[in-house]
């Protein structure tokens, strides 16, 4: 049976929770394969609203059993208070496995993450503030303290030591901070050890043992595309690898296991943080966009940046995860719109590029050339078979899959749970 990888084909956003959660009733496992919780998904059931941070979307499918794997960073005070919440509400956490092989953020991965980001002033990437990039940069550098050091105190309090030796030297002298204790640090990251035990696993041996079963795996990425730390508008990037194959990487899982990739893309387009964006609008209609679309950052509260839909940016992110099929979201927002443009390629220094350009500098300079839709006032909330939308919406989902170059297989069109029109089975 297939693994199916579910990632962001923006900066992030897209609906990948409302994806998940249309799909979590027909698979077995779901597998968050990289990032932390600086990621966030929305789910909608009925009258209640979950914001997931760590926890895979699966979690709120009776009978899935949600999976972090290897390639997510792991804040163990975070992780447990999400866990607590939901049971709080009635969802049971206690499906949940966590890999052994996570690594974990550390207060002192939060503290530099925080001082650093202030020390570069205007140059400030725009992270989170959370941990998540020291944390990357420690397990590269073979510094890292992962899930399975909970359970050896000597090793942990090893780890935390040789850390510490180098991380408070630049807590002192660059960033004038007080330096931190071993002991102390020591003494908060076992408390976890008895709370996380039961759910740390192997889990790249679960997952590869319940397809070899004909169970089938969800792969569910966090952040978009173009956020990847290869792939993305870098140095505006996040810290790992949120494109198709990094979900091989951080699950464990083969290549020749995956059989679909699903791209969520939103009907315009919407980034947190700095960094390039050349649909962005800085009006009335980017404000618009903001306030019917509620686009306020699930984990970060920020407001998001608000532009048209970016056909270049779908064609890449189609092109480098190889994607089978598209989950085209927040369709709903548009209705009311007369004229919808839509940006066909960019301009960049006199010359007109469809895709994305090589170099930062070049796409720094990208000037966005739209063509325009006519637009419709029906609602279209109650829409579930595509014919059921009104012609110009039909015509406009019709253009953005042939600018995309992948079949649009779901339409997202409103925030209920149930508010999607299924073109064709993504499982099948």
């Amino acid at each position: 049976m297939p693994a199916i990888v579910l990632l962001g084909a923006q900066w992030g956003d897209e609906g990948k929770g409302k994806a998940t959660d249309l799909l979590g009733g027909r698979v077995d496992y779901v597998v968050r394969y990289q990032g932390g919780n600086n990621a966030g998904h929305t789910v909608v059931i009925g009258d209640e609203k979950y914001a997931l941070h760590l926890l895979p979307s699966g979690i709120l499918s009776p009978g899935v059993i949600p999976v972090i794997g290897n390639g997510v960073v792991v804040d163990p005070a975070v992780l447990l208070h999400e866990m607590a919440g939901l049971e709080a509400r009635g969802v049971d956490t206690s499906r949940l496995l966590i890999s052994a092989s996570a690594h974990l953020i550390t207060p002192y991965h939060v503290t530099l993450d925080k001082v650093a980001e202030r020390f570069l002033g205007k140059s400030k990437i725009g992270t989170t503030g959370r941990g998540i990039g020291p944390t990357y940069m420690d397990k590269v550098g073979r510094l890292g303290i992962r899930v399975q050091d909970l359970f050896d105190p000597s090793i942990l309090r090893q780890k935390v030591e040789g850390a510490l030796a180098n991380k408070n030297q630049v807590l002192v002298k660059v960033f004038n901070r007080r330096e931190l204790a071993v002991d102390a640090i020591t003494e908060e990251l076992l408390q976890y050890a008895d709370p996380l035990r039961p759910h740390v696993a192997d889990t790249a041996l679960v997952l590869n043992d319940a397809l070899d079963a004909g169970k089938t795996v969800l792969l569910e990425g966090g952040q978009g595309t173009l956020l990847d730390v290869d792939h993305g508008t870098y140095p505006f990037v996040t810290s790992s690898n949120p494109t198709a194959g990094g979900a091989c990487t951080g699950s464990g899982i083969g290549p020749t296991r995956v059989t679909r990739v699903i791209g969520i893309l939103k009907a315009y387009t919407t980034r947190v943080g700095s960094g390039p964006f050349p649909t962005e609008l800085l009006d009335e209609w980017g404000e618009r966009l903001r306030s019917v679309g509620g686009e306020v950052g699930v984990t970060t509260g920020r407001p998001r940046r608000c532009g048209w839909f970016d056909a270049p940016i779908a064609r890449y992110a189609t092109r480098v995860n190889g994607l089978t099929d598209v989950f085209l979201t927040k369709l709903d927002v548009l209705t009311g719109i007369e004229r919808i443009p839509v940006c066909v390629a960019y301009e960049i220094e006199g010359q007109r590029v469809t895709d994305l350009p090589m170099t930062q500098t070049d796409f720094h300079h990208a000037k966005p050339v739209y063509e325009e839709l006519p637009g419709w006032t029906e609602d279209i909330s109650g829409a579930r078979t595509i014919e059921d939308l009104p012609a110009n919406a039909q015509a406009y989902v019709r253009y953005l899959e042939e600018l995309t170059g992948a079949p649009i297989s779901a339409i997202g069109v409103g925030q209920d749970r149930d508010a999607t029109i299924v073109v064709r089975d993504m499982l099948a």
